[in-house]
C-alpha cells in the first residue's frame, strides 16, 4: 500500500490478501512476518487471514498467487469468463514461473528473502498498472 500511496494511486488501486485454504482464517500474520515487514516500514498488524471466494474474481483485476499449487486451486474456482490477470506474482518481477517459497518452517532470513521477492514483483506490477492507466 505504501508504494501505491507514493504513486498517488490509492484512490484507484485496492489490494487484498487471501489464501486458498481456510486454516488461517481470522488469524494475524506470523509474528516473524510482521516484524520483518515493520523493519521495512510496512504495517501488517491489521491484516487477518481470509479464504478466497469466487466473488474475488469479480472484484479484482489481478489475482496473483505465490506458487503453482495455489494457482491451480484458483483456476478451479475462477469463473470461465474471468477477464483479469490470473498468474504468479513473480511474473511481474521478470521471473516467470518462479514460486515464492513458504518461509514458515525456516528462520527470520526466509521472511526477508520472501519480502525481497514480493517487493520486486510488486514494483513490476505497479509499473504495469501505471502504464495501463
Amino acid at each position: 500500500m505504501q508504494k501505491i500511496m507514493q504513486a498517488g494511486l490509492s484512490e484507484r488501486i485496492e489490494v487484498d490478501s487471501a489464501g486458498t485454504a481456510s486454516y488461517h482464517v481470522d488469524e494475524a500474520p506470523d509474528a516473524r512476518a510482521t516484524v520483518a515487514a515493520a523493519r521495512r516500514g510496512v504495517d501488517l498488524t491489521s491484516l487477518r487471514g481470509r479464504k478466497v471466494i469466487r466473488e474475488d474474481f469479480q472484484e479484482y483485476d489481478y489475482v496473483l498467487p505465490m506458487d503453482r499449487q495455489n494457482i491451480a486451486d484458483l483456476r478451479r474456482i475462477a469463473p470461465e469468463n474471468y477477464q483479469g490477470c490470473l498468474g504468479l506474482l513473480m511474473d511481474f518481477a521478470g521471473r516467470p514461473d518462479t514460486e515464492v517459497p513458504d518461509p514458515y518452517q525456516g528462520g527470520e532470513q526466509g521472511f526477508e528473502q520472501v519480502l525481497d521477492m514480493i517487493e520486486a514483483a510488486t514494483d513490476g506490477l505497479l509499473r504495469e498498472i501505471e502504464a495501463r492507466l
